[in-house]
């Protein structure tokens, strides 16, 4: 019976077929993906394992698939911000039996609606998480906004149980009808006290603990070299009344500056000497010591001007090699708060800051 098996190739024609797949492979290669596509390489042609071939890179500009103007080149990636550790929490023994009761009622109390009263339309969004004061204004100005069935005017005010729509979606309002939350941090050389940076930099608020229904004021700035005590608070009102400056609060720093003033010189910044956006001047500076060209001073001022402690010693050709803000208002830097930890406040606390600030429980002005 004759023999139907096919024959094992022999060596030329396994040769011949070898060299036909190579030049197959080189052809695929070669082959733009679409008309006006860039050649690609070897391993981009290939793509996947299994023969799968990658997909084209997108371009910017036009129609995908399309061929770049003259002169157009493909966006660059953007650079993702590399994950941020988070501040830790500085550990604290709880306090009596007594103490953890008062705080648990104070964590559970609540305003009533008619306590509550009132609020801005704007103040109310945004609070409630929909956008900033300034978009939310811009909605309104568009008349994207209605409350009880009529389009909203900038200015009008809101109480609970009103009707609020964006568009035609209906809105859930917040209240602060609670005791706001209060959080002392502790911030390092290094940090933007920003809530974004397009150079992708490290800010402080990436470090504080996320909230759910809010968001942390920073109360007051420090400068991207300069550490110390940060505040930070969910009550706006709050905020206000520590950073005007017709409350004028104080705000003590450590300097260690590379030379030493002069009598004369303490005498005049206690006066108050002229800068470039106008005269400022220390409540106190106080000499604490210091090794060799190097030495600290503690000083006191009543308003937060951008880099104000610097260029009051710079007026005097002085350079501060170091600045730390270790008092705001009544809040004072904790020794034991290391740098990069945060505290908050517990209920008590946060109750006696409210009454400092002559504050109602929700953050509002006393009548």
């Amino acid at each position: 019976m004759r023999n139907t098996r096919a024959r094992r190739p022999q060596p030329a024609i396994r040769e011949e077929k070898a060299g036909a797949t190579a030049r197959g492979q080189v052809a695929q290669r070669r082959k733009p993906h679409a008309a006006g596509d860039e050649w690609v390489s070897s391993k981009a042609a290939l793509g996947k394992p299994g023969g799968t071939r990658a997909k084209p890179a997108p371009q910017t500009g036009g129609k995908p698939g399309t061929k770049p103007a003259e002169g157009e080149y493909a966006a660059a990636p953007v650079a993702r911000k590399a994950p941020v550790t988070r501040a830790k929490k500085l550990a604290v023994r709880a306090g009596s039996q007594k103490e953890v009761a008062k705080q648990k009622q104070l964590r559970e109390k609540r305003l009533t609606p008619d306590q509550i009263g009132e609020e801005r339309l704007q103040k109310a969004l945004a609070f409630s998480g929909w956008g900033s004061r300034r978009e939310v204004e811009t909605w309104i100005a568009e008349g994207k906004v209605t409350v009880n069935g009529k389009v909203a005017e900038l200015g009008c005010k809101v109480k609970p149980g009103d009707d609020v729509r964006v568009g035609s979606k209906r809105v859930q309002l917040r209240w602060a009808d609670r005791l706001p939350r209060v959080l002392l941090y502790h911030k390092q050389e290094g940090e933007l006290v920003t809530r974004d940076d397009p150079q992708g930099r490290v800010t402080v608020f990436d470090r504080l603990p996320k909230l759910a229904s809010s968001k942390w004021i920073a109360i007051g700035r420090l400068d991207f070299n300069t550490s110390g005590l940060l505040v930070f608070t969910t009550s706006g009102e709050l905020a206000n009344r520590m950073t005007h400056p017709r409350f004028e609060i104080e705000r003590e720093y450590a300097v260690r500056v590379l030379g030493e003033l002069t009598d004369e010189q303490i005498a005049q910044l206690k006066r108050g000497i002229e800068l470039d956006d106008g005269p400022a001047r220390f409540e106190r500076i106080d000499a604490s010591g210091g090794e060799g060209a190097n030495h600290w001073y503690n000083v006191v001022l009543k308003e937060g001007r951008n880099r104000e402690v610097r260029r009051m010693f710079e007026h005097f050709e002085l350079t501060v090699s170091r600045l730390m803000r270790v008092r705001f208002g009544m809040f004072g830097l904790p020794p034991r708060l290391k740098r990069g930890q945060f505290y908050e406040l517990n209920e008590t606390e946060t109750l006696a800051v409210m009454k400092w600030a002559d504050l109602k429980l929700n953050g509002e002005a006393k009548a």
